[in-house]
């Protein structure tokens, strides 16, 4: 039996990068899983390739709609909704390098990250609750950053929409305690996870591997996270393992957070 056997899912941004190491993980564990996104050919791929108890479908999170037409497909379909991951989030740099830092930030590319992942969010929560309310039980999963408990210079907005992920999420979670419901909401903070979205910064040249080594010399356990480092915490969450675990974040940093960087003990001669 895995561990979330007859639970169904939404996860989305699921077409690649975290969002479709959550899908693999779930669909391993026995649930079944609605993959969203605005990649159609990578989500419906990625939903034909994990089988039977997948399925995709296209939302953009910015499009309150789309959500509710989403969540209503899956409730009719499946009759509940046990887990949402709100996991869709763009940087603001997937066009090139553009001034993110809080002196020259435009107000439009500051609405654009904003729009994606706070509303985003905001508007995945909301219809979670709606399908989840019937029931009175769930799990509400939103991905947000290491980025979002520090301060990062040249992506402000990107720190900003991340912040205000882990706080709504606190904000949710007691509202649904609040209702009388057993609705948990939880945020998660990955840190350097390899992921396509930074390809563009190590580039597939010669020196890819010092470029990916330079983005993590300071992180304590010197190595970016692996998707399915995320995906485990994903799948405790969404568990029956996890049903005291409401209103609070989990890290997954390398020991990022944790204080001063440890640097390696050179061996003795």
């Amino acid at each position: 039996m895995g561990r979330l056997d007859g639970f169904v899912t939404l996860i989305s941004g699921a077409a690649r990068g975290i969002g479709e190491g959550i899908a693999r993980a779930y669909i391993a564990e026995g649930a079944t899983v609605m993959l969203t996104d605005i990649r159609d050919e990578q989500g419906a791929a990625l939903a034909a390739a994990l089988g039977a108890r997948a399925a995709y479908r296209r939302l953009d999170v910015r499009r309150e709609e789309d959500w509710a037409s989403a969540t209503e497909e899956v409730v009719r379909e499946h009759g509940k909704l046990d887990v949402m991951v709100n996991n869709a989030g763009i940087t603001g740099f997937e066009d090139g390098v553009v001034a993110h830092d809080p002196e020259n930030v435009s107000l439009e590319d500051w609405r654009a990250v904003i729009a994606t992942n706070l509303e985003g969010t905001l508007l995945g929560c909301k219809y979670a609750i709606r399908a989840m309310k019937g029931a009175g039980t769930g799990s509400i999963i939103n991905i947000s950053s290491r980025s979002g408990l520090v301060g990062i210079p040249g992506a402000a907005s990107y720190a900003a929409s991340k912040a205000a992920i882990r706080n709504h999420s606190k904000s949710v979670a007691l509202y649904c305690a609040e209702q009388g419901w057993t609705i948990r909401c939880n945020s998660v903070h990955p840190a350097a996870i390899l992921t396509p979205m930074w390809e563009p910064m190590i580039g597939n040249g010669p020196d890819r591997d010092e470029r990916a080594q330079q983005f993590v010399k300071d992180t304590p356990l010197r190595r970016f996270g692996r998707v399915e480092e995320v995906a485990a915490v994903a799948v405790m969450l969404a568990s029956s393992e996890a049903t005291y675990i409401t209103g609070t974040e989990i890290n997954i940093d390398g020991g990022l957070l944790a204080g001063s960087a440890a640097t390696p003990r050179r061996a003795e001669k």
